[in-house]
């Protein structure tokens, strides 16, 4: 037989190492069963000429999971060849009834049909998820077997020329084994079945980010062992103990993160990344004021997960910390238990003590699949709910002839166009939902039938990819567009990239802008390759407005002078907007630093009460419109910039546009309004404290599409 050479695959390995690897860690009796296991598998190995999964290898990746014996033995007698040659009764009298009910469990969900080929009759879905939760229910030991076994598959698919076949077998890995692997905590196996099934999804797009990861490899990995260091020693002089050591990153998650950020890798904050492991929860918070006082954090990449886990019973805390060189860390701080349960999940569930946190969170995971099955006349009620728990970023939407669609969440007609085939989305040009016409940019829900109205001829708008238009939120649809213009002539593609540039330029109030300069940044060797890419939207309107910088702004008009300090540690700033009427509430006294809340007032302007304050708290909810978001002053940073905004006045419109900026995280200095009674159009002009201009010019493109506002720009000197 020949063996694959996959790096995991241990099957040819002499007896001797197989056993001394699979039996370590086990009492004497448990290493016999597993010995008597071990030679059932060996001859498998041995007589099998099919090149499959083997249950060695099955039985290594489930042992190094720390799994009870049973589950190793399982693992072991699941082997394919074994289920086909040798009859269920040898494995009940020599393993145990208990053992051979599992073995049966396992073989039954290792043979449906789901390695075959598309033109294949597929299983019913929702009874498919009914038999995988009812083995859950009866003993979780069967899932977590068979999620090894697709974990294997995948890793032997890499030798397997079929590649619509690794793209099958990636797509339900995707579909429903890693949902289910997070449902149940196991990390280890979610982990590597996300990045192979990535890898045999989108392989231009792995091989471009694992060579991006490669790259810097070397710095990347000197600046963590440096910041741990760092670390390290503030723990020891802090007299806490504990380990601390960087965590591996998963070209998966990155990969969504980017996806879902619309942000290059390079900005992702978790390419920092270390880990802290304590004794106790107590300390884990001490960890945490501690990292907090030496570094600078990063408050909206805070997460508390200690006292609020996830539904799978996931603890820990994330914090975000700006460390040298003005470089993002992120920091993963845990007990080792809540370490334990988060790589192993149920897994770990034998090495529990009875009645512990991690044993309650896994009760409360079984207990809510079992909620699912209570009713076995719902087929459909089954998959949705199972869908609603493990498919949260994602949606189901239908075709005119019934024909599930599945989308990101957020996803629109243009997307669900792209889904359905790419010339249906080059030729799209309307949408019914549910019969009626929607625009293009309508966000889809799960459960909505689409139509697509298409032209016999043409082909994508390049404003479809303009993210402040909201035309599209998959990657697929993006990439697809992209290739199209990249397509087209070379000619319209400079002369759409000049007009983006100059339009671009325009808005942001740029006389002139380095060409050359600009191409540089993005590693373009000329100018007309940086209108080329601009055409061809390699490169957006947004990142070349991130890449202008603030000295490229023509200089502004004279205004009278105005004072520009840093509010006042205890000056209040109201939704961006600094210098507005408030005063304490005397109910609760805050004072700086404290969590707090406005109150709009009837006659003395906006009152600021501590969050926990139970004034606020018993609030009634009639009156929960008049709290507004408030904030401690805090010394301003980035550079000055003037907008105007030209728009038909009407009632919330400063309020919109205020809501925008500060969304966009731009601190509002000064506002001033003109309005001309005559024709009821009003001028405003806003003075933001921004950090770069593809932030400024995200915003401007939303300010654009407020209801009313007809023009939004940066103000220059004539």
């Amino acid at each position: 037989m020949k063996h694959s050479n996959y790096h995991a695959d241990i099957s040819s390995q002499p007896e001797a190492d197989l056993l001394a690897r699979l039996t370590a860690g086990y009492a004497d009796e448990d290493r016999q069963r597993i010995a008597d296991a071990l030679s059932l598998a060996l001859d498998a190995r041995d007589e099998d000429a099919l090149t499959r999964p083997r249950g060695i290898d099955v039985a290594h990746i489930v042992h190094q999971l720390r799994v009870d014996a049973t589950t190793v033995i399982v693992a072991l007698l699941s082997d394919p060849y074994i289920r086909d040659s040798i009859d269920a009764g040898l494995i009940e009298r020599r393993f145990g009834a208990k053992t051979a009910a599992l073995v049966q469990k396992v073989n039954w969900l290792n043979t449906f049909d789901e390695y075959h080929k598309v033109e294949s009759k597929q299983p019913d879905q929702a009874e498919l998820l009914r038999s995988m939760l009812l083995a859950v229910v009866n003993d979780v030991r069967a899932v977590l077997v068979k999620l090894a076994y697709r974990l294997q598959r995948l890793r032997l698919l890499k030798d397997n020329p079929d590649p619509e076949l690794r793209r099958n077998i990636a797509l339900e890995t995707l579909d429903l084994f890693t949902p289910l692997a997070n449902r149940l905590g196991v990390g280890q196996l979610k982990w590597e079945m996300e990045d192979l099934s990535f890898r045999y999804l989108e392989p231009e797009e792995y091989k471009r980010l694992a060579k991006s990861l490669a790259a810097n490899r070397a710095a990347r990995e000197s600046f963590v062992q440096h910041f741990m260091n760092e670390l390290r020693e503030k723990l020891e002089a802090a007299g806490i103990p504990g380990r601390v050591y960087g965590r591996p990153k998963h070209i998966y998650s990155i990969h969504k993160k980017i996806e879902r950020k619309e942000i290059p890798l390079e900005e992702l904050y978790d390419l920092h990344a270390v880990r802290v492991i304590v004794k106790d929860v107590s300390t884990c918070y001490t960890v945490l004021g501690l990292v907090h006082s030496a570094w600078l954090h990063i408050p909206k990449e805070f997460d508390d997960y200690i006292a609020n886990p996830k539904a799978n019973g996931y603890q820990s805390l994330h914090t975000v910390v700006v460390g040298p060189e003005g470089r993002p860390v992120e920091i993963q701080i845990r007990t080792e238990d809540m370490h334990s349960f988060a790589e192993y999940g149920v897994a770990a569930h034998w090495r529990y003590k009875e009645g512990s946190k991690q044993d309650q969170a896994l009760d409360r995971n079984v207990n809510t699949l079992r909620q699912l099955l209570e009713s076995r006349d719902d087929e459909q009620g089954i998959l949705d709910s199972f869908r609603s728990e493990v498919f949260e970023d994602q949606i189901f939407v239908l075709t005119p002839k019934g024909q599930v669609i599945r989308l990101r969440k957020g996803a629109t007609p243009v997307d669900f166009a792209y889904g359905i085939h790419t010339e249906v989305g080059h030729r799209c040009r309307g949408a019914k939902v549910n019969g009626r016409m929607v625009p293009l940019t309508y966000v889809l829900k799960s459960g909505e039938k689409v139509e697509i109205l298409t032209a016999k001829h043409g082909g994508p708008s390049l404003g479809w990819i303009d993210p402040h238009l909201g035309y599209i939120r998959t990657a697929h649809a993006r990439n697809k567009i992209r290739a199209w213009f990249r397509q087209q002539d070379h000619e319209r593609h400079m002369k759409a990239g000049k007009q983006i540039f100059d339009h671009e330029r325009q808005r942001l109030g740029i006389r002139e802008a380095d060409l050359e300069q600009l191409a540089r940044h993005f590693h373009l060797p000329r100018g007309d390759d940086l209108l080329l890419a601009l055409g061809r939207a390699d490169v957006t309107a947004m990142q070349l407005a991130a890449a202008l910088k603030p000295q490229d702004l023509m200089p502004r008009p004279a205004r009278p002078p105005r004072s520009r300090q840093a509010p006042a540690r205890d000056e209040i700033t109201i939704q961006g907007v600094r210098n507005l009427v408030t005063h304490m509430a005397r109910c609760c006294n805050p004072h700086p630093g404290d969590p707090i809340i406005g109150f709009v007032t009837v006659a003395r302007g906006i009152a600021i009460h501590r969050q926990d304050c139970v004034n606020i708290l018993q609030l009634p909810l009639e009156k929960h419109g008049r709290l507004m978001d408030v904030a401690w002053g805090s010394e301003p940073e980035g550079f000055p910039v003037d907008v105007e905004v030209r728009a038909l006045d009407r009632k919330g419109l400063l309020k919109d546009i205020a809501h925008i900026l500060t969304g966009e995280h731009i601190n509002i200095v000064h506002t001033h309004s003109l309005t001309d009674p005559q024709d009821n159009s009003v001028i405003m002009e806003i003075t933001c404290e921004v950090t770069d201009l593809g932030q400024l010019s995200l915003a401007l493109g939303q300010i654009a599409k407020v209801h009313n506002v007809q023009a939004a720009r940066i103000v220059t000197a004539a």
